[in-house]
């Protein structure tokens, strides 16, 4: 399927505000895809894939890294795998580790896995209980770790097996892979980082557990589509629609708290609170991953859109205020979106 481009100048805002977040940021390259209405209505590339002086320009095959992005695929398949019934929602996870120090898990399900309200923490090495599962929210590794781990061994497949199987071959995708990161290749923006930053990592396992997953603007923007249209590719449903509305609707235990709200893992806009990263004027029922690498991905389905920043910069620079970047990101690609709408383009 190709979607035919429909270019318009009316998130021109968005394409300068993306530029001015790359400066800021220290980024060599960056990348805006938009889709809108089923057309692709903005497409641009700046910059190069490093600040070495030799290096390629960034372009429509150029892949960034995701970091916490790839949690989108992750969902995926923790919603396909709930879908086919090979673990629920509120399964215990205690059922599935094979640990001799099972407290930690006692009262945490699937449920707070993808929702960020399970309370795990390592500790000096130890897997420890912060707050009991469901009354907090923290953005904590193990969730993923026990996740991806849960479903290779239900499913019998790796998160990236089941992405490549349900989805990428079936579209023709080209630009979205786990990396051995030992291996890099010409497409790959080289990630700027601090030479001191605790948070990189390097794997060359590919199985969808690391994170060293990347992917074109392109792709990424089609891989949201996929998700807007609920599982639709042309006149096809290549996913039930199921999967795709159990990944991105709310599923937070509690959603009386004030916490973020999350579906398997992506975040979904609720109500307005200071400390959300989608963008007050963002509607709700809108959702989006934001990761370490400035990359952002925003669905927001009452304009009929989707939206991808991409950066190469890990982490960023003293002064920059990511949260305040990433809700007037959300916020101008909405305003400018109803422009579209009002305009009929």
């Amino acid at each position: 399927m190709q979607l035919n481009h429909d270019y318009t100048n009316l998130f021109e805002d968005v394409h300068t505000h993306v530029k001015e977040s790359a400066e800021k940021l220290g980024a060599s390259g960056g990348a805006l895809f938009i889709i809108q209405n089923d057309k692709v209505v903005t497409e641009s590339y700046f910059g190069k894939q490093s600040h070495a002086s030799d290096a390629r320009e960034v372009q429509v095959d150029t892949q960034f890294h995701i970091a916490s992005v790839r949690k989108a695929y992750i969902g995926f398949a923790a919603a396909y795998a709930i879908y086919h019934g090979y673990f629920s929602m509120d399964d215990p996870v205690a059922q599935f580790v094979e640990d001799s120090h099972l407290s930690p898990y006692e009262g945490v399900t699937i449920r707070h896995l993808l929702t960020h309200t399970h309370g795990l923490h390592i500790v000096d090495g130890q897997l420890v209980s912060d707050f009991h599962p469901g009354e907090s929210w923290a953005y904590r590794g193990p969730s993923i770790d026990l996740l991806t781990m849960i479903i290779k061994k239900t499913t019998g497949k790796s998160v990236a097996d089941i992405v490549k199987d349900e989805v990428f071959d079936p579209v023709g995708f080209q630009s979205t892979e786990w990396i051995k990161m030992s291996q890099p290749h010409s497409k790959i923006t080289n990630t700027i980082r601090d030479s001191d930053n605790i948070y990189w990592t390097v794997t060359d396992v590919v199985d969808g557990s690391g994170m060293n997953m990347y992917v074109s603007a392109q792709e990424l923007a089609l891989w949201g589509y996929l998700h807007l249209k609920e599982g639709k590719w042309g006149d096809q449903q290549l996913i039930p629609k199921e999967i795709i509305q159990l990944a991105t609707s709310i599923q937070t235990p509690n959603p009386e708290l004030p916490i973020h709200k999350n579906g398997c893992l992506w975040f979904v806009k609720d109500t307005n609170h200071s400390f959300n990263q989608i963008g007050d004027a963002v509607p709700r029922g809108s959702y989006q991953l934001l990761g370490y690498t400035n990359v952002a991905l925003l669905v927001i389905p009452e304009e009929n859109i989707v939206a991808v920043r991409m950066f190469n910069r890990y982490g960023s620079s003293g002064g920059y205020d990511y949260l305040k970047d990433i809700r007037s990101f959300g916020d101008l690609v909405y305003k400018c979106s109803i422009k579209t709408s009002t305009t009929g383009v």
